[in-house]
């Protein structure tokens, strides 16, 4: 399984923002379809909201893509 950290410098980010920052949809229209064709877990629990807030700490696991995106709050600019 890949692993990726995905650092933010706000409180959290959306699961849309999420996937477009980690390159696995081109643009944040294409989130609500990907959610409902893809198996998206948020801390191992199915999630298909895109605007669900992620913060620091948060693990998204896409298993049929073999991805695994922990969120890491950083303050460095």
């Amino acid at each position: 399984m890949e692993e990726i950290t995905a650092l933010i410098n706000t409180e959290y980010i959306t699961l849309g923002q999420l996937l477009k920052l980690a390159d696995l949809i081109s643009s944040g229209g294409m989130a609500k379809w990907y959610l409902n064709e893809h198996q998206v877990l948020v801390n191992q629990v199915e999630e298909n909201r895109r605007g669900r807030k992620l913060y620091s700490n948060d693990q998204v696991e896409i298993p049929e893509e073999g991805i695994l995106i922990t969120v890491v709050y950083s303050d460095e600019d």
